[in-house]
């Protein structure tokens, strides 16, 4: 078993992302996996991503706050429990439009 506590999770820097803080749970740096990781960002009101794809699909959970994911076809606000899929080279913004700080844990598999 790996145990992680999200106050000791490593922190890591994605490029692109404004205002935001990732830390990972599992995998990479925090510890042993296998076929996938998994993080939590936690968005401040006004942080985003820029529209950016990546060859791997990711997993969005919404812990707390409010989300709103922009593709190419459109957005979409994610509320607590939520939760998207996109597909690989799916183009993506992240945005948090709400005067909160947002909670998201994402899922992707190792490249």
């Amino acid at each position: 078993m790996n145990v992680t506590r999200y106050d000791q999770a490593p922190q890591y820097f994605p490029e692109n992302h404004f205002d935001i803080r990732c830390v990972r749970l599992q995998g990479h740096e925090a510890g042993p996996a296998q076929s996938l990781w998994i993080g939590v960002s936690t968005i401040e009101p006004g942080g985003h991503t820029t529209m950016s794809a990546s060859a791997l699909e990711k997993h969005y959970v919404v812990l707390a706050g409010e989300l709103t994911v922009q593709t190419e076809e459109g957005e979409v606000v994610l509320r607590a429990n939520d939760s998207c899929r996109l597909a690989p080279n799916e183009g993506r913004a992240l945005k948090n439009r709400s005067s909160a700080p947002v909670s998201v844990l994402l899922a992707m598999p190792f490249a």
